[in-house]
């Protein structure tokens, strides 16, 4: 099984990472944009800095990333943190 908790620590270095970058800070929520460099594609993130986030709030994310496949999203993040 697929570790599917993670902290928004994590999330936004894994992001950063690859490639996505922080756009501004509201309250406990930290927004990263990414644009593909061939399609122009624009991907904007928005991560809670939470010690531990949501089940939904993580399936969300991923989505928001362009993710088709949760549990593969999920083990992408859990081996690059």
């Amino acid at each position: 099984m697929v570790r599917t908790t993670f902290s928004g620590r994590e999330v936004v270095k894994v992001l950063r990472n690859h490639g996505f970058s922080p756009k501004s800070r509201t309250g406990s929520h930290v927004r990263l944009r990414y644009e593909h460099p061939e399609t122009g594609e624009v991907r904007n993130v928005d991560v809670p800095q939470h010690d531990e986030i949501h089940i939904g709030t993580i399936r969300s994310i991923a989505d928001q990333c362009g993710a088709n496949d949760f549990e593969a999203w999920c083990e992408w993040i859990d081996e690059n943190s």
